[in-house]
């Protein structure tokens, strides 16, 4: 539930006053969402292509996603606000460790490819949860917190 007496935290990654963090968060969240689809697809068909597609989402989900959690990170230890948010901690852990299993997801397919049926997968049906649970958490610190946002008053 929305609180009404909420005032607006500003991110201390920003530009112009647009924060960042929600800014990069897009392609890495769209890459490793369609790493599973992917996945999917080299299971089904076999086909090598995937295999290729998938190391490179693998790759872009993780290193873009890295980027993107150096802004959040910014704001989760130098706004007091953010800091003593549980929700803010909450999505911070979340997403290293779905970032750790991205990582993990990238080296498999970059050091041995074969094991991308079934460890590849796996790892990335997991990451693909705990990127959807991040993002509630995200969503959390935007609607219900107003982190990041104008709230009129």
């Amino acid at each position: 539930m929305a609180n009404p007496n909420r005032r607006t935290i500003k991110s201390r990654a920003a530009l112009a006053g647009h924060p960042l963090h929600p800014l990069m968060v897009h392609f890495p969240v769209a890459a490793l969402m369609a790493l599973v689809a992917c996945d999917l697809g080299y299971w089904y068909t076999e086909d090598p292509f995937w295999l290729r597609v998938g190391l490179w989402l693998a790759g872009i989900g993780a290193l873009g996603g890295w980027f993107a959690s150096i802004a959040g990170t910014i704001d989760l230890v130098s706004v007091g606000q953010i800091r003593r948010l549980i929700t803010g901690w909450s999505h911070a852990i979340v997403a290293v460790v779905m970032l750790s299993l991205a990582s993990l997801n990238w080296l498999i397919r970059f050091t041995d490819p074969d094991l991308v049926l079934p460890w590849g997968i796996a790892v990335s049906v997991v990451t693909a949860g705990l990127v959807a649970l991040a993002g509630w958490l995200g969503g959390q610190l935007v609607y219900e917190h107003a982190v990041g946002v104008e709230v009129e008053e």
